[in-house]
């Protein structure tokens, strides 16, 4: 089956603009589908899918969408657009047109598509904080300017321009990469790079590595790409928005953080990175609880603090706890001479109380197996024998993974 540009829209309120986009897909040599997500129930001549159709995909069927709340109408039709698009074979690319109702509405199925597959969502939000929105996905966000409400000499160069973007995602060739190389992904920090860039030296020629900087969606986005498939390995060396998590810094990659290694029995390797430090903004902005701790002005824009021993038992336990669900192979390192580039000798952030709180948490935790085992190394996280640990094990659980040879 052919792939097809979505549109996706209310065509109660959006029906000329949608029109509009269809028109320049269609004059781009592209088979376009209209997707009403409308809320009121409504039958339209601009659509391909109706609203009706949409909403017969949510779990509870379309009286769960058509009701007289729009704050549950709006989440129900988002569920089940997300259903929808997920049962099409055809989908291509996908725009979507809104203001915020409707970027809340479409953005959720953009985020499910696989990373790669074009998604431009044009918003009138689109000059905020688009975070909630994007995720961990590849949408392209670009701002309305005017609202998303008629036609006008803005609007329609705005569109335009957004419609001429997807066809040419759609059309554009990109030229192949690594030569077939299976993708593995790497967690890095600043203060971790030193190591990661020493173990993508050393399996470069072999893999195709993908590093994800370690800010919330980068974990995510990394967990996302291991659930589709797309990447076949992960050496986890920076597990710093646990901290985040934890203790309310601006980093956190959520609850599920590691759930996808159990999920999938991914081949593992990790470790400690930067375990040893919440993200902050500004240091005005550091919560009031946590002004007399030890704080770190990394730059002007983000504030370090440095994670207490009973801290660091507590996500000690909980990583030991999400690493005893996996079955695949799992290895975790642990660097005695400290877990980032501020955790060394004379650095702010020197506390082997605290690192060995962590370690020692980890180690009462860790139901160790031929399959999952956690080892110690008299060595700093960034310090080369301790990268050489690193691929030396990443090596040998890739080597046992079934699905790489069967």
């Amino acid at each position: 089956m052919s792939s097809k540009a979505y549109i996706i829209g209310t065509c109660d309120t959006k029906a000329a603009e949608l029109r509009y986009v269809r028109s320049l897909l269609q004059a781009a040599g592209l088979d376009t589908v209209v997707v009403d997500v409308s809320t009121r129930g409504e039958d339209s001549d601009t659509a391909d899918i109706r609203a009706a159709d949409v909403a017969a995909s949510h779990p509870d069927g379309p009286e769960e969408v058509f009701v007289n709340d729009r704050g549950r109408a709006v989440a129900a039709m988002s569920e089940a657009l997300r259903r929808l698009l997920a049962s099409r074979s055809d989908v291509g690319g996908v725009i979507g047109l809104g203001g915020s109702g409707g970027t809340a509405l479409i953005t959720p199925a953009m985020r499910d598509l696989d990373v790669g597959v074009p998604k431009i969502m044009v918003s009138t939000v689109a000059s905020g904080n688009v975070g909630p929105y994007v995720g961990p996905s590849d949408i392209a966000m670009m701002y309305s300017v005017t609202d998303v409400a008629g036609l006008n000499r803005i609007s329609r160069r705005v569109l335009g321009n957004a419609a001429n973007a997807l066809a040419g995602m759609l059309q554009g060739r990109i030229p192949e990469g690594e030569g077939g190389k299976p993708a593995i992904g790497l967690s890095m920090f600043g203060v971790t790079t030193d190591c990661v860039t020493q173990a993508t030296r050393a399996l470069a020629a072999e893999y195709d590595c993908l590093v994800f900087h370690a800010t919330g969606t980068g974990g995510q986005s990394m967990e996302k790409l291991v659930a589709s498939g797309m990447i076949t390995g992960l050496l986890d060396v920076t597990t710093t928005e646990i901290c985040d998590l934890f203790m309310g810094g601006v980093f956190s990659a959520g609850e599920e953080r590691l759930d996808v290694v159990a999920r999938t029995s991914v081949p593992y390797v990790g470790s400690v990175g930067a375990l040893d430090m919440v993200n902050f903004g500004a240091l005005d902005t550091v919560p009031a609880i946590y002004r007399q701790r030890l704080l770190y002005e990394h730059n002007p824009q983000i504030t370090l603090m440095r994670t207490t021993p009973e801290e660091n038992a507590r996500m000690g336990r909980w990583i030991g706890e999400k690493l005893n669900r996996c079955q695949g192979p799992v290895r975790f390192l642990l660097p005695e001479s400290g877990v980032s580039m501020l955790d060394a000798p004379g650095q702010p952030f020197h506390d082997p109380a605290a690192d060995a709180a962590l370690f020692e948490a980890l180690e009462q935790t860790v139901v160790q197996t031929p399959e999952r085992q956690l080892i110690r190394y008299p060595f700093h996280i960034n310090d080369p024998e301790f990268a050489a640990a690193l691929v030396e094990h990443f090596q040998e659980v890739m080597a046992t993974d079934p699905r790489r040879h069967p």
